[in-house]
């Protein structure tokens, strides 16, 4: 078991440093940053999952409409956002807006899979998003009345519930599916997805992504959050279940915040720290209830997924 910690804490490091790379290769553009760390994740995943898509060929085809909208929702849509923010705040804001995502997560699964809230997640929801406010808003009553608000974090709200939408359809889909030939099939469907719009963005702005830099930071988005966070997970999540390997989540401004200063150069203000309690105290409260109710149902989730691998 303490094997797995580890391997959480490794996971929730990687994930920080997908929002500290892609801050630090900003200077290239969304699409083409996407399009990259999908090029790269896919071709590194699939021999592990060739086996599987070749098995369910024909569950693949019949799933389409699943697999489309799970790839475009939560791979395309949401990254693309997420580098998008990056040229407009830093990777600490975004880290900490990104804690969020249960929060949002939460009332989607309210509003579209008819789930029951508590006071107490009524609560933690009401904390989480005046912590992720404090944190937008830098904790002044000025920008908040004058609406002044700084578009890369609206643009990171964007992209959390954008894998809000993506966590529903995984919900009520991805357990007809095995695991690493779906993701390499959403990874697929992603990039031809996101082919025409590199192919613009090429043509107008002409980005340089063959520098050692900028290569260096490719590698990383396409091999550790795609692909070794991915298995890391998995191996955490089998060991002690879905809604204790959540929690390590919470980690993630925490290791966000550690790094920007470190690496980035980025410094800290009294609002984003404030903030920042708010958010995880927030969360924690929200799933407190929901771990109880679902546990049955991610025990049974897991087994089918420890079958299929």
């Amino acid at each position: 078991m303490l094997k797995s910690y580890l391997l959480l804490v490794v996971t929730v490091i990687i994930f920080s440093g997908n929002l500290l790379v892609g801050k630090a290769i900003n200077d290239l553009p969304p699409f083409t940053i996407t399009f990259f760390r999908c090029f790269i994740a896919f071709l590194v995943i699939l021999p592990i999952a060739f086996n599987q898509l070749r098995a369910k060929e024909e569950l693949f085809r019949r799933e389409w409409k699943a697999v489309v909208g799970m790839s475009f929702f939560g791979i395309t849509l949401f990254n693309v956002l997420v580098y998008s923010s990056l040229n407009f705040t830093t990777s600490t804001n975004a880290g900490i807006v990104e804690a969020t995502t249960p929060i949002f997560t939460i009332i989607l699964g309210v509003i579209f899979l008819k789930e029951q809230i508590g006071k107490i997640q009524l609560t933690g929801m009401f904390i989480s998003l005046v912590g992720a406010i404090w944190v937008i808003t830098k904790g002044s009553w000025t920008i908040i009345s004058q609406l002044q608000f700084n578009i890369g974090d609206i643009i990171m709200l964007l992209a959390i519930i954008s894998w809000s939408i993506f966590s529903i359809l995984i919900k009520q889909h991805n357990s007809k599916f095995p695991v690493y030939g779906s993701i390499a099939a959403m990874l697929f469907v992603s990039l031809i997805i996101l082919l025409p719009f590199t192919i613009i963005e090429w043509y107008f702005i002409n980005p340089k992504p063959f520098q050692l830099k900028f290569m260096l930071g490719l590698l990383y988005l396409g091999i550790f959050p795609s692909v070794i966070a991915l298995l890391f997970w998995n191996i955490g999540v089998a060991d002690i279940g879905p809604s204790r390997a959540s929690i390590f989540l919470n980690l993630l401004p925490v290791f966000t915040t550690i790094g920007a200063v470190l690496f980035l150069g980025e410094q800290v203000i009294l609002a984003q720290l404030l903030g920042g309690v708010l958010v995880i105290t927030g969360v924690l409260l929200s799933t407190a209830k929901v771990k109880k109710k679902v546990n049955n149902t991610s025990q049974k989730q897991e087994v089918s997924i420890t079958q299929k691998q």
